[in-house]
C-alpha cells in the first residue's frame, strides 16, 4: 500500500509493484472501517495504522434506525413502537445475564423488524403492538435461559402494559412433532416440543443457528425431531411453504481443514 501512495505522490504514470511495472490509478484510495472493542476483531498493527487519518464515528440512532424500518414494513405506530423497541433492548442487556450468545446490538434488533413485517403480513388482523411482541418474543425466548426468561417477560410487560398476546397455533407441526417423538419411543414433554418449534422459528428468520446446551439435554434429538417431523409433514402434502423434505448432513469439523470446511483461494492459478 506504501508503494502505491508513494508513487501517487510522485505523480508516476507506471511503478513497480511486487515485482510487477503496472500502470498507476491515481484515483487509488483506501478505507477501513474498524470495530476494535468487537469480540474477536483485532487492532491495526501500528506500521500500517500510521498511513491513515482516523475519523471519529458515533453509535447511530437505534430508534430512528428502527421507526425507519418498521414504516418501511408497513407499521403506522412505527415512531412509538420504535422507542419501546430500544427500550426494551436495552433494558435487556442490563437486566438479563451475562452469556456469549445473548446479542441486544443492531443486528438482533433488524431480524427482530424484518421478522415484525412477515408477521404485519401474514395477520393483517393483529394490532401492531401485538405484532411487535410476537416478533420481539419469537426471536428472543429460544435462546433465553430459564432464569432470565421471567425477567424478560416482565420488561415486555412493563413496557407494553395490558396488551394480552394470544398464543400461536402451531396445529399440525406440533401434532406432528409429538407423533414423531411417540414414534421412537420419546416422551411428548411440553417444554421440548416447545423448543423444538423455536427452532424451526429460528431457522426462517436467521441464516446460521446454532444449538447449545450440555451434554445429554436434547440437542440432537431436537434437529433430528424436526426434520423427521417436516419431512412427513410435506410426504403427507401439506400446503405449508415452511415444511420441506429435510435432509441432515453430519460433519465433525476436526475431522478435515478449515480450507475443505469453508473453501480456500488457490494463489497460483487464481481459483476458489
Amino acid at each position: 500500500m506504501l508503494t502505491i501512495t508513494q508513487a501517487i505522490r510522485q505523480q508516476k504514470k507506471t511503478f513497480e509493484f511486487i515485482g510487477s511495472k503496472i500502470p498507476l490509478n491515481t484515483r487509488f484510495g483506501v478505507f477501513i472501517t474498524m470495530n476494535p472493542g468487537y469480540a474477536g476483531r483485532t487492532e491495526l498493527p501500528d506500521n500500517l495504522k500510521s498511513l491513515f487519518r482516523p475519523v471519529a464515528m458515533m453509535v447511530p440512532d437505534y430508534g430512528l434506525i428502527a421507526e425507519i424500518i418498521l414504516y418501511s414494513e408497513g407499521f403506522g405506530e412505527a415512531a412509538l413502537l420504535s422507542r419501546k423497541m430500544v427500550n426494551m433492548y436495552r433494558l435487556a442487556s442490563e437486566q438479563l445475564s451475562k452469556q456469549d450468545h445473548y446479542d441486544f446490538g443492531m443486528r438482533a434488533v433488524k431480524s427482530v423488524l424484518v421478522m415484525a413485517g412477515q408477521l404485519k403480513r401474514a395477520n393483517p388482523g393483529l394490532t401492531e403492538e401485538v405484532t411487535l411482541i410476537r416478533a420481539l418474543r419469537d426471536s428472543n425466548v429460544p435462546k433465553f435461559l430459564a432464569d432470565d426468561l421471567p425477567l424478560f417477560m416482565g420488561i415486555i410487560s412493563d413496557l407494553f402494559p395490558g396488551v394480552f398476546i394470544p398464543n400461536v397455533d402451531y396445529g399440525e407441526l406440533k401434532i406432528e412433532v409429538e407423533n414423531q417423538l411417540r414414534i421412537h419411543q420419546l416422551q411428548t414433554v411440553p417444554m421440548f416440543v416447545g423448543k423444538i418449534i423455536q427452532l424451526l422459528e429460528t431457522q426462517l428468520v436467521r441464516h446460521g443457528v446454532m444449538v447449545v446446551g450440555v451434554t445429554m439435554c436434547g440437542k440432537s434429538i431436537n434437529s433430528l425431531t424436526l426434520s423427521r417431523a417436516l419431512t412427513a409433514l410435506r410426504k403427507r402434502g401439506v400446503d405449508d411453504a415452511n415444511f420441506q423434505k429435510t435432509k441432515i448432513s453430519t460433519l465433525n469439523p476436526k475431522s478435515i481443514k478449515m480450507e475443505e470446511l469453508y473453501g480456500n483461494f488457490n494463489l497460483n492459478t487464481g481459483e476458489w
